[in-house]
Order: structure tokens, then sequence, then C-alpha cells
């Protein structure tokens, strides 16, 4: 049986000057059997084709040709439908590259629309191994004729066909200029018989020089036999028996060169992971570079004046008792000249009384009905802020729609502090510095963003509710649908729990690196210096602890042990007893890191 596999027609515009028509005709005469049209990328000549087919009894065969790419290396590939499933298949592969103005076929793509359909891979080379080898599994697969360096996949010998003789190649080259718009003394000539249909001469030439590759193929094998014969008698082993010493010789200096190359390369991999690893906190601080990382919230009222404070007091202290009930505020109203400080632990509520109270001096109307209708307004128009500016902070970071219980939390981390530093200043900028660098690892910005931003939404409940912040905000985050990795990434980048995913890794240290900056939070000299007494005092009264120090600003403390009563094991309980009573007693931003020292000197003195 003889079949053409590869026929392109005048429909595969600037590819072929074949006729339908011309191309059955041919056939005829050759004694072809079947003709498989194969235009690239369309399918317009399937009708003509086939009835012109049929009209000659020759068994028509429907294709195409496309070029498939894994994004790096393009293969000419030719589909053929194995039944009209496959036919079906072809064209709805067609149309998903017409309407996409596809030039290249993912492998992917292919893969959807493979089941029905014969794949030959034309022209392989090592470079497109990856292409083939999706495909193994398929068991229509097959490589041309020319295809040589990919092993294991059958082989067809197909011809490529887009003229009639070689005396139509000056046409094809016309064709070529026209579509590459080049000259046509640049255009190769298609001089080799490999585009047109082969007359039975040069059927009968391949034929014949076939059979004499076959003949020389089997004196070469004779005279390796011959050899391989003679060898082994002068080495007294068989071949087998040199293979497997060879074999054993190779394998032994082969493990000695890859344990050596193993060690140095991961020896490598130390000192470069390290380096990039500064590299990108380095660029990712540098990229981002806001002039303001705190934003304190404001708790002092100023008064224009003395009278002013008693006004808002009023008779019997009607006017004050009036702002605290409607607003769930303390007003502490002291010795200070005309100012009044607000107190209470809800941000919110705080922001709320500060607000009210500012309209109400303004106004000048200062009574108990007056000042119910002040507050109520004020907490509407906050609760449009609070969810402005969730929308904005969403809106700078690009993020994805989110639900809105979540936005309406975010906008309240504005009015959140933690160590002088605003919470919601503090969560932009960490899902900045995490989007940076999960972009400098090529992982999901969006997600490391997200992640970043919610990473403190507990703050914004933790005064409502019994439990940790991370805690709340994680149980907040999961009940809203937040995906796994931002949940992980707020329950995590405290330490509670172990981190599942690079992206949480980031988090924690865009947090710690925000934290960290100078100037990113505050607090008064004489909290710091009770801060670590009270920390340095907490060690001291464990048994056997002789000296206590705190460094780096209370960040780390080192205890010096007596080594008379604290042996070695002792020493790491009392390090592991003195980070639990930190934890539980202790209030501080950060982490704090333990070390326990024991040391014996022996010393004398030469007389």
């Amino acid at each position: 049986m003889v079949a053409y596999l590869n026929i392109h027609t005048a429909y595969d515009l600037l590819n072929s000057s074949l006729k339908i028509e011309d191309a059955v005709r041919l056939a005829v005469s050759e004694n072809v059997d079947a003709l498989a049209i194969t235009d690239t990328n369309v399918l317009y000549g399937f009708p003509k084709f086939y009835d012109a087919c049929i009209a000659n009894n020759i068994k028509p065969i429907f294709g195409m040709t496309i070029y498939v790419t894994n994004g790096l290396n393009t293969v000419e590939t030719v589909v053929l439908a194995k039944n009209n499933d496959g036919l079906k298949d072809l064209y709805q592969l067609s149309s998903e590259i017409k309407m996409n103005s596809m030039e290249n076929v993912s492998f992917e793509l292919l893969q959807q629309f493979s089941s029905n359909l014969i794949i030959i891979f034309k022209n392989v080379a090592d470079e497109h191994r990856d292409i083939v080898q999706v495909f193994d599994s398929h068991e229509d697969t097959y490589l041309d004729h020319q295809s040589v360096l990919v092993q294991g996949i059958k082989h067809v010998w197909i011809q490529n066909v887009c003229y009639q003789t070689r005396q139509d190649a000056d046409t094809i080259s016309a064709l070529a200029a026209i579509r590459d718009n080049a000259k046509l003394d640049l255009i190769h000539d298609q001089e080799d018989f490999g585009a047109h249909f082969l007359t039975e001469k040069e059927i009968k030439q391949l034929d014949i020089k076939e059979a004499g590759i076959d003949k020389l193929e089997a004196e070469l094998k004779d005279k390796i036999d011959s050899k391989v014969v003679e060898l082994e008698k002068v080495a007294a082993m068989s071949a087998r028996e040199a293979k497997e010493e060879l074999f054993k010789q190779v394998e032994q200096q082969i493990s000695l060169e890859m344990s050596a190359y193993i060690k140095e390369q991961e020896e490598e991999a130390k000192s470069k992971a390290a380096d990039m690893s500064r590299d990108i906190i380095a660029n990712a601080i540098n990229r981002y570079a806001q002039e303001e990382v705190t934003e304190r919230t404001v708790t002092v009222v100023d008064l224009p004046s003395e009278e002013m404070k008693g006004r808002i007091i009023g008779r019997e202290g009607r006017n004050i008792k009036a702002i605290e009930q409607a607003t769930g505020a303390d007003l502490i109203i002291d010795d200070t000249p005309e100012a009044i400080t607000i107190s209470c632990f809800d941000p919110v509520r705080r922001e709320v009384a500060r607000l009210s109270l500012e309209t109400l001096i303004r106004d000048g109307r200062i009574q108990p009905g007056r000042i119910e209708e002040v507050v109520d307004k004020t907490r509407k128009e906050l609760d449009e802020v609070i969810r402005k500016t969730g929308e904005n902070a969403i809106f700078e970071l690009g993020i994805s729609r989110i639900d809105k219980e979540i936005v309406k939390q975010i906008g309240k981390l504005k009015y959140r502090t933690s160590y002088g530093q605003n919470a919601l200043q503090h969560s932009l900028e960490v899902a900045h510095l995490a989007g940076i660098m999960a972009a400098e690892l090529g992982l999901n910005q969006q997600l490391a963003k997200r992640a970043g931003l919610l990473h403190d939404i507990g703050k914004a409940m933790d005064h409502e509710m019994e439990g940790s912040h991370v805690e709340l905000g994680a149980k907040f985050a999961k009940k809203h649908g937040e995906h796994s990795t931002v949940i992980n990434a707020i329950a995590s980048h405290h330490g509670d729990v172990p981190a599942t995913s690079v992206i949480s890794i980031l988090v924690a240290a865009a947090d710690t690196l925000s934290a960290a900056r100078p100037g990113s939070r505050s607090e008064t000299i004489e909290n710091y210096i009770q801060r670590l007494e009270k920390l340095e005092e907490m060690a001291k009264s464990f048994d056997g602890v002789d000296r206590v120090y705190a460094i780096q600003a209370g960040r780390e403390i080192r205890i010096v042990v007596k080594p008379d009563k604290v042996d070695d094991l002792a020493s790491h309980k009392i390090a592991r007893d003195i980070k639990t009573k930190i934890e539980e007693e202790l209030t501080y931003p950060g982490h704090i890191k333990v070390t326990v020292i024991r040391e014996i000197r022996a010393s004398e003195i030469a007389k």
C-alpha cells in the first residue's frame, strides 16, 4: 500500500501551489492508495478533497500541520484523524488556533484533543526531546524518517508534498519570498525530492538505496562479530564478562566523582542562597522605602480655650457624662491647659469620641440631645471611612476580590497601633515587601501581597474577643474562605505553627523587617527601661543563675549560670523555662533570644 500522509494544497496559502484535483490525478497515475490532506492550521479543503478522493477510489485521510511548542522550542507536527471523533477534534483544534490567532500550539492544547488523533513529529532533534516525551504514553505517536535522535518511538516514512513536479519548485520559491517578505534570490530553492510527488522511478531508486544500506549493515555486523570473537580469545573472558567488569569500574569511578561533585554543589548552593537572600531583601527594602512608617492615632483633643473645657463638662457634669455614655470612651480632664485626653481600649470608639468632640467644639452647641445626634452621625460616617480605607488598601496592592467583612476589618486597622506603629501602614508595608520578594523568587506575587496584608488582621478584633491576634486572625480568615496559604501565613508569622509554604516564610520575614526598621516603632524611655529591668529580674528568679544581661535592645538575654549548681542538661531546661515565662508574663515586640552560658575556668599562678 502506498500512501502520502503530508499533502499541502493551495488552501494552505503561500505554502503550496498544489490543487486538490491535481493531487488526486497524480495519485491515480502513480497507483497511490490513500492521500492525507494536511494544510497548515486550516481545514478549508476537506469537502472538495473528500469528494475528489471518493470519485477516484482513493482513501481520504483528514489531517492538519501544526507547530507544537513548549515555550522554548517548536517542532513541526502532522496530526491525522483516526475516526469521526478525530475529525471533530481537528475542527475544534483548528477553531482554537484561529479564534486565538495562534502561530504555535502548546503541547497542553494538543493533549486535550489527542485521544482520537495520530501524531507524527517531523525533523525531531535533541532540543525537541521534552516535547516528544510528553506523548510517550500516546499509542499513536510517531517520528518521521528524518528524526534520529529520539529512541523508543516508532518511525514512519512521511513525504511532504506541496507541488507536482521538480519544475514547480520555482513557484514555491516565489510564494516563500512573498510569505517571508524576502528577496527571491535569498530563498533557497526546494531542490530535494521531498516536496513533490515521487515518480515510480524515484520510488524504485529509494528502494535500491534502502536495500544497499541494509546490505552494508549486515556486512558490518559480521565484521564486528568476528572481531568480538578474536578479542574474547585474547582477553580470556567473554564479552559479557568484560562488559560487567567495565561497568563495575565505571560505576565506582562515577560514584566517587558524584560524591565530590554533590559536596561541591551543596557548598556552592549554600553560599549562593545566602547571597541571593541578602540581595532579595535589600532589593525589596530599596524598592519600597516610604518616608513615614508610623501613624499614631490621636487621643488628645486640643481646646480653643479653658472656657470650652467647662462647657464640655457641663452643669454638674451632665455633658461629659452624655459624651461618655454615647461613645463608650472616657474623657480625662486634668490640669493640662486647653486639652482633653480620650481613653478607651477600643480604637474605633476612641476615634468616634475624638471626631464627635471636635465637631461639638466647632459647632458650639453642647447639650445632651445634640451630643447623641453628633455621635450617631459620626459613627455612621466613620463606618463609611473604614470601608473606603479597606477598599483603598486593597486597590493600592492590586488584590483581587475579597470578602466585605475582611475589607471592614482591614479599614479598622487604621485606628490600631502596636508600639506606636500604625497597624494598617505596617500591614501595607509587609504586603509590599512580601510581594517584591515573591516576584524575585518567581512565586505568586498576588497571593504573597494578600497574605502580607492580612497577616495582622486579628489586631482589628483582639480587643473585643479572647485570644491572640494570630489565633483570631487565622480563624477569621478561614471563616471567610481565604486561601490556605494566607491562613498559614497568618498563623505562622510569629512561629506559633510551622510554615507550610515559602510565601508564609516571606510574610514572616517582611513582618520582622517592617517592625525592625528604624523609626517604625517607638516606646517611651521609661517603658523601655522598665521592660528590660523586668526581663532581667525574671531570669534572675531561677535557681543557679549568677548574672543576667539584656542586650540588643531587649531582643536577646544572656544568662550566666553557676557551673557547680547547674549541669549541661539543666542549662537547656533553664533556657526553656525562661523562654516560657517570658512568653507568658512579658509583652514585647518581635522575638527575644534566650542564651544560657555555663563555663568552668581553672587557673593557677606559677611562682
